[in-house]
C-alpha cells in the first residue's frame, strides 16, 4: 500500500470537490457536474490505492470500486449508487447537445457526491 499515493489522490478529490463548488456558485453547471464526477473518480482511485489496484478506464475503476469495496460490505450500495449517478451525469453535461441542468438538480449531485467523499 502506498499513503502517499492513498493521500495524493484523496487530496485531489478535495481539491476537485472545491472546484465544483467554486463553478456552481458561478452557475457553470456543466461544469461543476463535470468536477463532481472527478471528485468521485478521485476518491475511487485512492480507495483502490489502499489495495493496490487501478484500472486505465473509468468504467473499470467503478467495476473495481464495487467488485472489491461495495460487493464485500466496506461500502455502503449507496455509494455504488452515487457512483453511477455522478457518472451518467457527467456523461450527459458532456456530451449531450442541449440539455439544461437546473441549479437545484446540481445541488442534489452535490449533497450525493459530498456524502461518497464523507464515506471514504
Amino acid at each position: 500500500m502506498n499513503k502517499q499515493l492513498i493521500k495524493w489522490r484523496m487530496k485531489k478529490a478535495q481539491n476537485t470537490y472545491q472546484e465544483s463548488l467554486l463553478l456552481l456558485n458561478e452557475n457553470m453547471l456543466d461544469g461543476a457536474v463535470n468536477r463532481f464526477y472527478y471528485a468521485t473518480f478521485h476518491g475511487m482511485r485512492a480507495v483502490l490505492a489502499t489495495k493496490g489496484y487501478d484500472a486505465p478506464k473509468h468504467s473499470d475503476v467503478i467495476s473495481l470500486f464495487n467488485l472489491h469495496f461495495v460487493k464485500p460490505g466496506y461500502f455502503s450500495k449507496q455509494a455504488s449508487k452515487i457512483i453511477t449517478i455522478a457518472f451518467s451525469e457527467r456523461s450527459t453535461a458532456d456530451y449531450n447537445d442541449y440539455k439544461t441542468f437546473q441549479k437545484d438538480e446540481i445541488i442534489v449531485i452535490r449533497d450525493k457526491v459530498n456524502t461518497f467523499l464523507e464515506e471514504v
